[in-house]
């Protein structure tokens, strides 16, 4: 074995750039192989699947892994009541994946933008200001979890950032810059302090052990 691929599967598109920090995960914690990540994209389907459990043995077919990631945003839910969804759908996809194929919840708290908050070069630089002289107020420690819409917080971080007049942030390209941080954040560790992030940590860093994946034969 010398790839290991790994498929995510979101709720959304724009939860793709998940793929970033997943990645850095796996390499952190050990992982000597390859790292092939793959994010199938559902909605270009000719009927997209709309229920959890579709979407999960969509993606398998499209996109077979070693590792498979199911993401789903807690919004205003217990992360365990999540993870539980997750695990539900699993099983009625297949017994024998839930019994031996290694997967992994990813459930930010709120929404995945929250994981994307605490980089303010990586904002400046996405928003193509690297420069800028504007205060940026990011959440500091462990709050981002506390935000009620990370979303849109990321998305005015990145206006705030461009210092752009009114009538050029019409044109900006939003969703383009918001992968383009995730794209560009290259340490991930500051997000170890929140409690989603390292339950998602402590999960993988088991099946990792588990596999001996930092152990390739």
């Amino acid at each position: 074995m010398n790839t290991l691929r790994f498929t995510l599967v979101t709720d959304g598109s724009t939860d793709a750039i998940l793929i970033h920090p997943l990645r850095w995960l796996l390499v952190v914690n050990g992982v000597r192989l390859a790292i092939e990540p793959q994010w199938p994209d559902l909605h270009a389907l000719p009927t997209p699947p709309s229920k959890l459990e579709e979407r999960i043995q969509a993606a398998l077919d499209l996109a077979p892994a070693d590792l498979l990631f199911v993401h789903r945003d807690a919004e205003r839910e217990p992360r365990q009541k999540r993870v539980e969804e997750i695990q539900r759908a699993v099983q009625r996809v297949s017994q024998r994946l839930f019994g031996s194929q290694p997967y992994v919840c990813v459930v930010p708290v709120r929404m995945t933008e929250a994981w994307f908050l605490f980089d303010e070069a990586a904002i400046r630089q996405a928003a193509g200001n690297p420069h800028g002289r504007i205060a940026l107020t990011l959440p500091s420690g462990g709050r981002a979890e506390e935000i009620p819409d990370p979303k849109v917080t990321l998305r005015e971080l990145l206006l705030s950032a461009s210092e752009l007049p009114a009538r050029r942030l019409r044109r900006f390209p939003i969703h383009e810059r918001v992968n383009r941080v995730a794209e560009l954040i290259e340490n991930f560790n500051p997000l170890r302090q929140l409690p989603a992030f390292a339950s998602l940590e402590s999960e993988l860093r088991a099946i990792i052990q588990s596999a001996g994946w930092k152990n390739p034969t």
